[in-house]
């Protein structure tokens, strides 16, 4: 036992397996912590069936004490023993029921229930699957109505919220999309000449990535940097909102949330997204380039020309017009991800990342999608 504890407590060995704490003078925020810990150690050697808490000695209880006694009485209730109070002065009895001791820490056990069985959890599932579709059709449905609003009445946009969202989809993401795309570019530049060299074909290294990023890469690599920024950060901000009430005081001013919060993001995204992959091409082929002069004995020239001569318009719009669909799926879904926030801050969180994953499922799928489409056009 330790000297600067032996003041407020004693404890003696009454019967086999039971154990009696004697307190005296105070229990409370000066000694509630060292005791917690000493009575850790006092159970784990003595292992009582029955544990009796004296009172009789004690003068002095703050809520730091009551915790101390709700932990004792915790610890031998998952050790299926039992705790009893003894000699308790009115003084201390005051206390204790003005912290309702008596069914303080109780109701988290009484309120245990065993996992539900398979089939309440299909039903479970199939009911959330079905109220989350019915959210998502009248979500999708409220953005097409938002949008055709915006057709007839173009002064309804909030321009300056716009305008704002293209700076943070496009310009701020500038930067960490030129430097992925350039070492991308890099990277492919370099693999793909190990095996060409072999071959006498340096040159071909400027086709490969001039058609692999335009055509597929670069719109990919750029709608999955903008749904990691744009679209995580679209459904934290809403989700936020929806938690703090804001979307519903605007509901109660008579304001569209859908038409003043997606709208504005959803145009921002589809405007700035495909000219962010016009960039990322360019940064991508720089790369090559970079491996081409340095490693391939190629000439800036040479390089150049083979991109240019190797590319076609339809190769460069149509990576963008697929970045225009990812930047369409990225910020609808940021949005939708936002308006489906339940609970407090760690309903955000899980908006948040929900929103990324996704996005990038969507992205993935699409793509897919739109090189089967192109495969059987051309075919």
């Amino acid at each position: 036992m330790s000297n600067n504890l032996t003041n407020f407590y004693s404890f003696s060995q009454e019967g086999p397996g039971k154990l009696a704490i004697h307190f005296q003078d105070r229990l409370d925020v000066s000694n509630a912590a060292l005791l917690i810990k000493e009575f850790n150690v006092l159970l784990r050697t003595h292992k009582p069936d029955s544990l009796v808490i004296d009172l009789e000695r004690l003068n002095c209880l703050d809520d730091y004490g009551v915790s101390v006694l709700v932990e004792l009485r915790r610890t031998m209730g998952d050790r299926s023993g039992n705790f009893s109070l003894t000699n308790i002065s009115e003084k201390i009895e005051e206390i204790l029921s003005m912290h309702h001791f008596n069914v303080l820490d109780q109701q988290s056990i009484s309120e245990r229930k065993a996992s539900p069985d398979f089939f309440t959890r299909l039903g479970n599932a199939t009911i959330n699957l079905g109220s989350n579709t019915g959210f998502i059709l009248t979500f999708l449905g409220d953005t097409c109505f938002s949008f055709l609003r915006f057709l007839r009445h173009p002064g309804s946009l909030r321009l300056n919220d716009t305008i704002e969202n293209m700076k943070r989809v496009g310009l701020d993401a500038l930067p960490i999309v030129g430097l992925i795309s350039f070492l991308l570019g890099l990277i492919m530049a370099f693999m793909s000449s190990v095996q060409l060299q072999q071959f006498g074909a340096n040159i071909y290294v400027a086709s490969l990535v001039g058609i692999s990023m335009t055509r597929e890469l670069g719109p990919i690599m750029t709608a999955i940097i903008v749904a990691g920024r744009s679209g995580s950060s679209f459904a934290a901000e809403i989700g936020t909102m929806k938690i703090s009430e804001e979307l519903d005081a605007l509901s109660t001013m008579g304001i569209n949330p859908n038409h003043f919060l997606v709208l504005p993001r959803v145009i921002a995204a589809c405007l700035v997204v495909p000219i962010l992959t016009l960039f990322s091409d360019l940064f991508a082929i720089a790369g090559g380039l970079l491996v081409g002069v340095t490693m391939l004995d190629l000439t800036i020239s040479g390089y150049t020309n083979q991109t240019i001569n190797t590319l076609t318009l339809f190769d460069v719009f149509w990576g963008v017009f697929k970045s225009g669909i990812f930047a369409l799926l990225i910020s609808w879904m940021g949005c939708l991800k936002g308006f489906q926030v339940k609970g407090g801050a760690a309903g955000v969180g899980h908006a948040t990342t929900s929103a990324v994953v996704s996005s990038i499922f969507l992205i993935v799928l699409s793509d897919s999608l739109l090189v089967v489409i192109l495969r059987y056009w051309n075919g």
